[in-house]
């Protein structure tokens, strides 16, 4: 039989989708699972969002667009970018996507040459598809760590000893997956006054959960005096609006605009004409459902923080944003005789009924840090108080069994 490339062995995999098949499994077989382990909203998509696809459908609207997408959806998401963070973006400069996670390939693409020895600094821990893409193009990830002292915020200093010839493009994500943290404004003026020494950096500002902001007002490195030029400003529908599986998300920048669009043409050709519809009505329609959203999980975050600090041996500093919660489980791993963050997640499931996610399927565990799981805490207030609940009852019954 041929083999498969060498490229493909080796390309990475978002944990969660694998853990909800296991999930997904197991509720088949008729096992009583509560999931926290997919970063999805549970609401449904805003019924103005779905007449509008609807009304796409009934008017002939599903045939091919242009491969930066509809003039409608392109001019709409620049207004919307550019009034969140005082910027002046051109509808020419906004590509759209198949969701936003194409753009973080294609910035990777756009920035670095194969196996030239490009590197990329990427948060740790992080969304994984930014290391799995760096790889899959041929360039060098080069991990940043963020540290729980800082409210998973990374130190400055770290960027700057990371930083060489050699980095062709600064991955930043804030509000931030796995962890909620957040860069403040100090942060970001920390970065960009190290950026500065360095003016042939790139920076893929990955703020896909820019509305769902808890802890202050959303903050955007683009704002930055001269940052917008050499920043690729990425955002999308799927998070604010409730809609994941539509597949829209935007990205802005001048320069590398064109070039987007060469790779969407060569990719995906175009996002879903039906669904970009969809898209303009969410962005110029009524916001009521996407803050009633917002202030659910507001009220969900505080919960599921407060809850998991009861859990014996879990402790959970506040998420500033996003919808996870990133508790440090190290002393409940020590109390139950679980190796490490793994084992517990997968004890978790088997024993209780809990689907959490590892540290370990959001990149290397970062040095002297503990162990750590992730839940989204995109569930219900009932799942939320009886999924905490078996974590308790679980650490309780085999501390005693261990002891």
């Amino acid at each position: 039989m041929p083999q498969i490339s060498r490229r493909t062995a080796e390309l990475g995999t978002e944990n969660a989708f694998v853990v909800l098949a296991e999930v997904n499994e197991l509720v088949r077989r008729g096992k009583d699972v509560i999931s926290f382990c997919i970063g999805q909203p549970d609401f449904a998509t805003p019924v103005n969002v779905q007449d509008a696809a609807v009304k796409a459908i009934r008017a002939g609207r599903h045939g091919y667009t242009p491969s930066a997408g509809i003039d409608e959806l392109r001019a709409a998401a620049a207004r919307y970018m550019g009034t969140m963070r005082g910027l002046d973006i051109r509808p020419e400069h906004v590509v759209v996507g198949a969701g936003a996670k194409p753009f973080i390939g294609y910035a990777i693409l756009a920035t670095t040459d194969y196996g030239a020895g490009d590197e990329v600094i990427y948060p740790n821990p992080g969304f994984p598809i930014y290391e799995s893409q760096i790889r899959a193009c041929g360039a060098m990830p080069v991990p940043l760590h963020l540290r729980e002292a800082r409210d998973f915020a990374f130190d400055p200093a770290e960027l700057e000893a990371r930083l060489s010839p050699r980095t062709k493009l600064l991955i930043l994500n804030s509000p931030h997956n796995p962890t909620g943290g957040m860069l403040s404004r100090r942060d970001l003026e920390d970065i960009v006054a190290i950026l500065r020494r360095h003016p042939d950096v790139w920076v893929y500002a990955d703020e896909i959960y820019s509305r769902l902001c808890y802890a202050g007002e959303f903050a955007s490195i683009a704002s930055a005096p001269g940052m917008y030029e050499r920043t690729i400003v990425s955002d999308g529908t799927s998070k604010t609006w409730a809609m994941t599986g539509w597949r829209i998300g935007f990205t802005a920048n001048a320069a590398l605009a064109p070039i987007f669009t060469r790779w969407i043409t060569n990719t995906e050709s175009c996002a879903s004409q039906i669904s970009q519809w969809a898209a303009v009505a969410a962005i110029e329609g009524p916001q009521a459902d996407a803050e009633a959203m917002r202030a659910s999980f507001l009220e969900r975050r505080d919960l599921i923080v407060r809850l998991l600090n009861e859990v014996p041996g879990v402790s959970c500093r506040t998420p500033g944003g996003a919808f996870y919660a990133w508790p440090n489980v190290t002393e409940a791993c020590r109390m139950i005789g679980a190796a490490d963050s793994e084992e517990f997640r997968k004890r978790l499931l088997a024993e209780a009924g809990v689907a959490v996610l590892a540290d370990i399927h959001f990149g290397a565990r970062v040095p002297d840090e503990g162990q750590h799981i992730r839940f989204s805490y995109a569930a219900s207030k009932q799942a939320i108080e009886a999924g905490v609940a078996r974590i308790a009852d679980f650490v309780r019954r085999n501390t005693r069994a261990a002891a």
